[in-house]
């Protein structure tokens, strides 16, 4: 894992209606929940949020400091407003350090540029962006990387086996023949992206720095931790 990040938040009591009279101010609501305490409410201001949610994106720990107390926790959740384009809530889920987490972690290929087949004006194609992992949280990755550099000739591609794993790490998806990318044709990806109405692309979204998801997107879509409960209600 990479630095560690920091968010200092304070305990938000506006609730319901009054939240929007906090974001005029400049302030986005959140909500920190986990395991053996009630969620809380928070506010942060909206530019410290939104550089830190670009940095973790939807994987790396964040130390979250609650008018003075420490938590360790993951963005759950992020609502975007769809006309103004900022953040409207961020939810965080809390986690015990001795815990193992589960969460969606990105795929890197490595070598992008620089494989024989690319020389040669073939395409490479990554089809599997993201994997479910177990780990520590001081053990989550910020990635997990794959080397395409001896990809050559159409058809050839990369597995989940090909993964450089890291240690304390533990992969969710059993089936290690599952392709991560293939090389293609120009013409032969050209085909089936027209066949397809235009869903075969040869690049894939540029997300943040440690892999932001798109806006409207759950963050850590299906993330979790050991003997953790279901989120309580929040509110907004």
């Amino acid at each position: 894992m990479s630095d560690s990040i920091t968010l200092t938040l304070t305990k938000r009591t506006a609730t319901g209606k009054k939240v929007a009279g906090l974001r005029k101010e400049g302030q986005t609501p959140g909500v920190v929940y986990g395991h053996g305490f009630d969620a809380i409410n928070v506010q942060a201001p909206e530019v410290a949020i939104q550089k830190v949610v670009a940095k973790a994106g939807k994987h790396h720990m964040i130390d979250l400091v609650i008018d003075g107390d420490k938590k360790l926790g993951l963005i759950k959740h992020i609502e975007i407003d769809p006309v103004r384009h900022k953040l409207n809530h961020v939810s965080f889920h809390a986690v015990r350090a001795g815990d193992k987490v589960e969460t969606s972690i990105p795929v890197k290929l490595v070598g992008v540029g620089e494989s024989a087949a690319e020389r040669a004006g073939l395409v490479v194609l990554q089809t599997l962006e993201t994997l479910i992992v177990r780990a520590l949280p001081k053990d989550l990755p910020d990635s997990l990387e794959v080397s395409i550099l001896e990809l050559e000739e159409p058809g050839q591609g990369v597995t989940i086996a090909n993964l450089k794993i890291p240690s304390g790490v533990e992969l969710a998806e059993e089936n290690m023949d599952i392709t991560i990318a293939s090389v293609y044709e120009p013409s032969a990806l050209a085909a089936a992206n027209e066949a397809a109405g235009g869903d075969a692309e040869d690049e894939s979204e540029v997300e943040s720095e440690n892999g932001e998801a798109a806006e409207g997107e759950e963050v850590a879509d299906g993330e979790k931790t050991e003997g953790d409960s279901e989120a309580k209600s929040e509110e907004k």
